[in-house]
């Protein structure tokens, strides 16, 4: 199937992020009540021409839940070189140091594609990486995001373009990539990771910009993280569930 962008029809309806936050705010509370953590550390990096503000209702539900969160506190996510790889890099290093245990990171859109990366570089440092409508195949076809990506970091080199290519192999600890066929931004395609021992994707009905705060996504998000170290098994969700998550 030829690479192809989200619709405009999905990407027109991506204000329907205001009802996903709204909602998260209306069940705050209640999300209380999810799964607690064990405290292990959990990195979140926001999507591309996003910052930590986006990711910050995420992280304040996470901490509540027993987690030691980070941003990654590298200012907008806008341009990529070497120097913001190193930095991010940097990052977790200092994290897995100061915690003594391996980190979670969890990546929204690009920040996921970054998240990935970073476990495949250092995997003795991470514990579980988990993607929000993340465009992890590598195609840039595959959102509507990509000119203006290439107008703020220039055309792919072809050293770039040796790494897009390797983009859809999963970092080997446990990964998980959450997406939405309604996703206005990233075509779900581009999300989907191939099956594997450590590895799965999980459907949520969502928009793009609203992955990060949807509580059906804080649901997984809680599942995934209060698994014990070591002891990763693939979501399953039970009940009524099963209509709302989907493989």
């Amino acid at each position: 199937m030829a690479s192809k962008a989200p619709s405009l029809l999905w990407t027109l309806t991506e204000g329907r992020s205001l009802f996903e936050l709204n909602s998260f705010y209306a069940l705050r509370l209640l999300m209380k009540r999810l799964p607690k953590g064990d405290g292990h550390p959990v990195i979140a990096l926001p999507g591309f021409v996003a910052s930590d503000r986006s990711t910050q209702p995420m992280r304040r539900l996470l901490t509540d839940l027993g987690y030691s969160t980070y941003g990654w506190g590298l200012g907008r996510n806008l341009k990529f070189n070497d120097q913001r790889e190193g930095e991010m890099r940097d990052l977790l290093k200092t994290v897995h140091e100061r915690e003594s245990q391996k980190v979670t990171l969890i990546g929204w859109s690009l920040g996921g594609v970054f998240a990935r990366e970073m476990a495949k570089h250092n995997p003795d440092a991470v514990r579980s990486v988990i993607t929000l409508g993340s465009p992890i195949s590598g195609d840039m076809d595959q959102t509507n995001a990509s000119r203006l990506y290439e107008f703020m970091n220039g055309a792919p080199t072809k050293d770039m373009q040796t790494r897009l290519s390797t983009l859809s192999v999963a970092p080997p600890v446990p990964t998980t990539s959450v997406y939405s066929k309604t996703d206005g931004i990233v075509a779900w395609r581009g999300s989907i990771q191939a099956p594997g021992g450590q590895t799965e994707n999980i459907r949520v009905p969502a928009s793009h910009t609203g992955l990060g705060v949807n509580p059906l996504v804080m649901n997984i998000l809680a599942d995934r993280l209060a698994q014990p170290e070591g002891d990763w098994a693939p979501f399953e969700a039970e009940g009524l569930k099963r209509f709302i998550y989907r493989k």
